[in-house]
């Protein structure tokens, strides 16, 4: 998708995260309804288990640690026992009703500038472009003042979000959550998108400029189709 010129910054060495996170110091443990023991189980997940999450946040202290992982099936397992590489938050936080606040919010084209594609728009982003609409979201959904130099760094074109991720010390992994960023280096310029849904191993992005020129679209694709920048972790 054309955007503002930016130089590619090449990381080398640098593997991505993993794509799930799987159990340890047990073999199996139960999902539950409320970030509690006391939560209703909704489902059982064994070490072999691939597990993705939606959202992180506070409950029932189990074993020094009350943080609670909401899984993409809808309940929560004990951060204690999921091997995320981290004691803290790994994606966004949930709110009190178990979602990511303001997140992912309603689908729709809700961008400002819908038809008045001309010229550059508050985060020196092309306006109707997929940046600039991954930027509106982030600034109304997320609450972040993000921006081309967001943390200092050039973010340019969309094949260069994932370089200015690392630069800049932002989660950037193959696990979808809903409100980060949809990236992929695919094409002249790559592209970004809002992750809407995730739904197993397929997730819903709202877009601007792919399948509709300077235009608002959405698609449901596997999740191998992007990397995933976690703004809000």
């Amino acid at each position: 998708m054309k955007l503002l010129a930016a130089t590619a910054f090449l990381l080398a060495g640098l593997a991505p995260a993993a794509d799930c996170y799987h159990i340890y110091k047990a073999t199996q443990v139960n999902c539950r309804s409320s970030p509690s023991t006391s939560g209703k189980v909704v489902r059982t997940y064994t070490a072999s288990d691939d597990i993705s999450l939606t959202c992180q946040t506070s409950g029932q202290t189990v074993s020094g640690n009350s943080l609670w992982d909401k899984t993409t099936d809808g309940c929560f397992v004990a951060d204690y026992y999921l091997k995320t590489g981290s004691t803290g938050y790994v994606v966004g936080k949930c709110d009190s009703g178990g979602g990511s606040s303001n997140v992912p919010g309603p689908m729709g084209n809700d961008y400002p500038y819908s038809g008045k594609c001309s010229g550059v728009d508050p985060w020196n982003y092309y306006r109707c472009q997929c940046t600039s609409f991954v930027a509106w979201r982030i600034n109304k959904r997320l609450g972040i003042a993000f921006s081309n130099q967001f943390k200092g760094t050039n973010w340019g074109n969309a094949n260069t979000w994932d370089d200015a991720a690392r630069r800049t010390g932002v989660l950037i992994n193959s696990s979808p959550a809903v409100g980060c960023i949809a990236q992929t280096n695919a094409g002249s310029f790559g592209h970004v998108a809002w992750v809407a849904k995730v739904s197993g191993d397929s997730v819903t992005v709202e877009e601007y400029n792919y399948a509709h020129k300077e235009a608002y679209g959405t698609r449901t694709v596997p999740k191998s189709t992007f990397q995933y920048i976690h703004l809000q972790a």
